[in-house]
């Protein structure tokens, strides 16, 4: 009896207090399953109604869901087991490999509401833009380490890896995935900031930027609806704002506390993609603005640690682990701010998922993946500190000893 109530004592201390000799991130690891357990629950409950129509099982989409969490944990666990340095060298082998997936989707993908971003896998659907966002970020942090010097000093070190984007934004664009591409865009942009590139050189690219966005835009009427659809809903609430104006009315439903778990009206096949790209909007209805705000105050915790460990890496010249970390927790912001601010009305539709959150294999695979890059990141760093530490020490016993 008394052992049992000693080892209940020992499991609430190992979860509730901090670690500062352990050799990985904690709240990381506890803020990603958080993020994983919310995910798989509000895509049990948002994908209800759909999974019936489809197959006649209620908990399909949810089991599915459930599969590929333990597939996801699987690709983390074995990504941790890969030093940095092993990342690093297959940086540019990763970054060929994506460049044929995104060639393989425009030949024999999947088409799906007029676009071709999937790959028929069997269990599922490989979306080749999650690969390349990874693969992307990979190698401009390691672009980052071997021209450091030529980034800081010359435009031709701040454009290369721009050339290998605007690549890859070419290859997205024909499936059409123009969400991807801003998304890449933005972590690039950031990253190349954090080496140091020159202000000036981003004033020149935001704009560039900005401009080649507004000209897609008005290429395909598509994305023009889009846009006036964000910009009125309300005009048209049977047509082109039809998706935004349901989930409007599923923010306004929940108010502050929600309906409850389980009991929202507009994933009863009114809102399109209610497990997949619009979940926050269920998620607001049946749990309110607490339970979404609690949702955001998660990821943005997970991204102010994915950016703390970059920044210790870089202090201690652990350069790779570093870009990468922010490179990283750049993509998980802005994801999260599109995939919510979409849903809520404050940005056009992207089609990006919610982190860890939204439903599919790919995006949970990718996502996870780059968290394990994150743990095995922090976990070289405080190894290495830790082995520093230890040098000195011994250091100074043997000066000790000889004294």
């Amino acid at each position: 009896m008394m052992s049992a109530k000693w080892d209940d004592n020992r499991l609430m201390r190992w979860i509730s207090n901090p670690a500062p000799t352990a050799l990985y991130d904690r709240q990381l690891v506890w803020l990603s399953f958080g993020l994983m357990m919310v995910g798989l629950i509000m895509v049990s409950s948002a994908s209800i109604p759909v999974s019936v129509r489809l197959v006649d099982e209620p908990f399909y989409f949810a089991m599915r869901q459930g599969v590929y969490l333990v597939g996801a944990l699987i690709i983390a666990g074995v990504a941790m087991q890969i030093p940095l340095s092993r990342w690093q060298q297959l940086s540019i082998p990763l970054l060929f490999i994506s460049l044929a997936l995104l060639l393989a989707v425009l030949l024999v993908g999947k088409s799906v509401n007029g676009a071709s971003r999937w790959l028929p896998m069997g269990f599922f659907n490989l979306q080749p833009a999650e690969v390349a966002k990874l693969s992307l970020f990979l190698f401009i942090a390691g672009y980052l380490v071997r021209r450091h010097g030529e980034v800081r000093e010359s435009v031709t070190g701040f454009l290369k890896p721009l050339a290998v984007l605007v690549v890859i934004a070419g290859l997205l664009l024909l499936q059409p995935d123009l969400g991807s591409v801003v998304v890449m865009f933005v972590t690039t942009v950031g990253m190349l900031f954090i080496a140091g590139a020159k202000l000036w050189q981003f004033g020149v690219l935001l704009f560039t930027g900005l401009g080649l966005v507004g000209l897609l835009i008005i290429a395909e009427p598509y994305r023009v609806a889009r846009v006036t659809s964000f910009l009125d809903p309300w005009q048209d609430p049977f047509g082109s704002g039809y998706q935004l104006t349901q989930s409007l009315m599923a923010f306004g439903r929940g108010s502050w506390w929600g309906q409850g778990l389980g009991n929202s009206i507009q994933k009863l096949e009114y809102l399109p993609e209610a497990h997949t790209d619009f979940v926050i909007a269920v998620l607001a209805e049946e749990l309110g603005l607490i339970g979404v705000t609690v949702v955001l105050l998660m990821v943005f915790a997970l991204v102010f640690r994915a950016l703390f460990i970059g920044k210790r890496c870089l202090e201690a010249n652990q350069l790779f682990g570093g870009f990468l970390a922010f490179g990283i927790g750049i993509w998980f912001a802005f994801q999260a701010l599109v995939n919510v601010g979409a849903a809520a009305g404050i940005m056009p539709t992207k089609g990006l998922t919610l982190p860890l959150v939204s439903y599919g294999g790919s995006s949970l695979f990718i996502m996870s993946t780059a968290v394990a890059l994150l743990l095995r990141i922090d976990h070289e760093y405080r190894l290495e500190t830790a082995q520093a530490h230890q040098r000195i020490v011994s250091h100074e016993k043997r000066k000790r000893t000889k004294a």
